[in-house]
């Protein structure tokens, strides 16, 4: 993993190194602007999340990917860490399950929140 590797395969090879559980990738740039992809992934306990996130943020700034920002490492429940193009979500697997973010995000048109466009 160097400077010429793509920040999204940085990211999963970073997860797998640590042993991250459900690695999902979703392509969101037809979604939002805000990133060009999320990766979800899940931990085994608190600290296992952590580990995660402590991996990507490590791995992404030694490649010179300088993060955003990152929330939720002091309960490791659920830990967003934004490196811009790619939002990586490390979850316990119940906090995964209740906010089932891959349907949300692969299916945007059924959140309720979401007006049609037609």
């Amino acid at each position: 993993m160097g400077a010429d590797t793509p920040l999204l395969q940085l990211v999963i090879d970073a997860l797998e190194e640590v042993k991250a559980q459900n690695i999902t990738q979703l392509d969101v740039r037809e979604i939002t602007s805000v990133a060009d992809n999320m990766v979800i992934a899940s931990g085994t306990s608190n600290r296992h999340v952590k580990a995660l996130a402590d991996n990507v943020l490590e791995t992404a700034k030694e490649a010179g990917h300088e993060p955003l920002g990152s929330e939720g490492q002091d309960t490791g429940e659920w830990i967003l860490v934004d490196l811009g193009d790619v939002i990586v979500h490390l979850m316990l697997p119940a906090t995964r399950e209740f906010y089932d973010l891959e349907r949300l995000w692969r299916n945007p048109q059924h959140h309720p929140d979401r007006e049609s466009k037609e």
